[in-house]
Order: C-alpha cells, then sequence, then structure tokens
C-alpha cells in the first residue's frame, strides 16, 4: 500500500514537529515516522504512528523504508564530518531514486537565501545535497529553513553566566521559530508543487545580534554588552573560556558563519512561510523576549558539547 508521508529524523527536533502536523491533521494510515534506531519503535507504535528504520549508513535500510513511499521528508544528518555526511546523503538520493520515491523534501539552510555561493561553511553540505538531487533527476524541493531562533545562544555564545558577548562581526538574521518551521514544512508537503525548486521558510522580520543583547537586557534586566574583536581574538577568547566546552576548532568554523552574516546571507525573507501557516511567523524579538520571560536562565543544548 502507497505511504502518502514518510518523515525521517522523526525523534529529532524539526522532524518531530513535522511529524506532530500530520498527526493531528492527516489520517494515520498515510504517514509513517522513521529514525535510525529500531528501538525507537516502541514510542511511535505506542502512538498509533507507523515506524520505519532509515539508517543512513544502510543503504538497505533506506531502499525497504522508501518502498511505495509518495512524499519522503529527507532531514539532513547532524554530523560534522563532510566525507561521511557526503556517502550518507549520496546514499539516501540514490535510495530515493531505485526506489521510485515520487517527491523528496530536503531540509536544507538559509544561508544565502535563494542564492548558491554561500561560503558558510555550515551551508556547504546543503549545497552538495542539492546538486545530488538535481543531477539525480528525482522530483524535489530543497527548503532552506530559517536560523532557528530557539539557539539563538549558539549563534552568540551566550550563557545565563554571560556578561559580555564577544563577536567577529554582526549583522542581519532572520531568525525563525522551529516548532513553526516544523509546521510550516509539513503545509508545504501535503500542498505539494514546487518541484525541483528552492524555496525559502523564514520569519518575516530580522534582527541583529546588538538588538538581540537589548531584548535580553529588557527581559531579564542584565547588563549584557555585545564587544566586537578580531576573528583571532574571538577565537582565542572562546576557545580559552567557553562555558560550553566546545573546541578551537569550532570556533574557527564559525568565522566563516559571522563573515556570511555580516555580508547579508542571512537577511532574506518570503513571504511562502506567512502563506503557509496562514499567519504571521513569530518575530525573532517576540520569539527571543518569549523564551526569556519563560525562564530568564534559557539555555539551548547545542551551546553546551556534552548535551548533544
Amino acid at each position: 500500500m502507497t505511504l502518502k508521508y514518510l518523515v525521517t529524523g522523526a525523534t529529532g527536533g524539526l522532524g518531530a514537529q513535522v511529524l506532530s502536523y500530520l498527526v493531528e491533521n492527516v489520517p494515520a494510515s498515510k504517514y509513517a515516522a522513521a529514525s535510525s534506531k529500531e528501538t525507537n519503535r516502541k514510542q511511535f507504535e505506542d502512538r498509533g504512528i507507523a515506524f520505519r528504520v532509515v539508517n543512513y549508513d544502510e543503504p538497505q535500510s533506506m531502499e525497504s523504508a522508501f518502498h511505495d513511499v509518495e512524499n519522503l521528508l529527507f532531514v539532513s544528518t547532524n554530523t560534522f564530518d563532510v566525507k561521511k555526511r557526503r556517502k550518507q546523503h549520496q546514499s539516501f538520493v540514490n535510495a530515493a531514486k531505485k526506489m521510485n520515491v515520487k517527491h523528496v523534501w530536503y531540509t536544507s539552510l538559509a544561508f544565502g537565501g535563494f542564492r548558491s555561493d554561500s561560503k558558510a561553511d555550515v551551508q556547504q553540505a546543503h549545497l552538495m545535497t542539492e546538486e545530488m538531487l538535481r543531477v539525480s533527476g528525482i522530483t524535489f524541493t530543497s527548503i532552506r529553513e530559517g536560523c532557528y531562533t530557539d539557539a539563538f545562544p549558539v549563534f552568540m555564545g551566550w550563557y545565563p553566566t554571560t556578561s559580555t558577548v564577544y563577536l567577529p562581526s554582526d549583522g542581519p538574521v532572520a531568525f525563525t521559530l522551529r516548532d513553526e518551521l516544523g509546521e510550516a514544512t509539513a503545509r508545504l508537503m501535503i500542498r505539494g508543487g514546487h518541484d525541483k525548486e528552492i524555496v525559502l521558510l523564514t520569519a518575516q522580520q530580522i534582527v541583529t545580534f546588538q538588538e538581540i543583547v537589548d531584548v535580553i537586557n529588557d527581559t531579564t534586566g542584565r547588563q549584557v554588552r555585545l564587544q566586537l574583536v578580531s576573528p583571532d581574538e574571538f577565537v582565542r577568547l572562546k576557545a580559552n573560556d567557553d562555558e560550553g566546552g566546545k573546541p578551537e576548532g569550532f570556533f574557527r568554523m564559525l568565522l566563516s558563519w559571522y563573515d556570511a552574516i555580516a555580508n547579508g546571507e542571512t537577511a532574506t525573507t518570503d513571504p511562502l512561510m506567512a502563506d503557509l501557516l496562514g499567519r504571521e511567523p513569530v518575530s525573532p524579538r517576540e520569539a527571543i523576549r518569549a523564551f526569556l520571560t519563560e525562564d530568564r536562565d534559557y539555555v539551548w543544548h547545542q551551546n553546551y558539547i556534552n548535551r548533544g
């Protein structure tokens, strides 16, 4: 029997949000969840959700899982090993093509907006995968998701104990709430279309790091300040004193992010997300204010190396 929607990465933040929308709005027979671990089966089947194992390192698991799938959500793997990611993503695309998946929906990132010349390190794997999808000839949509508002602490190296945020530059970012991205992605899959296109899902407003510092201070009563330093000084300061335990190499990688942000790569907004949601997405300032109002010591797990 044909499966209308298969959601990979269903235990991750974005995939879980996409699945949640499908659960609430689509008959249970039309969707299934997928993750790399068989041990996750029970948590889904206990909720009446069909489950398939999709291990990006095991092509056979993908071929089996992709059988008779119409719409496949392709969530990017989270490894920073470029060679490994290239192999994993190529295996995914090959399996989708072999099993005649009707439409692959790839979760890309919004660095560069609609352009494909970003120099940001974090965008390179996405550009590589978009090219794999093009070359394969399968029907796909690359969904360039806005940078998560939820993750603003990792973009700024900010912790509840931080009094000075050190950055090599400032610039505008169309930060977008992860749960709204999940909902919009699910709505996009249901609506269909955008064959062999790049689409952009973002909030409609941008915010700078200085403006985020102002929101932190206004909301929590702190007196945090932003100080711009040279790239080398940024790496030295962060590598020597990062509360989250991240290594020097991580901060050197971030330099390309900040260059891209300063050059306006994350400032592009698009009305598609508002159209899909049927409402204005929550603005970055409003969302950050809400996070800090609920918990003035708000943290983001990826800011800590030992929290995944």
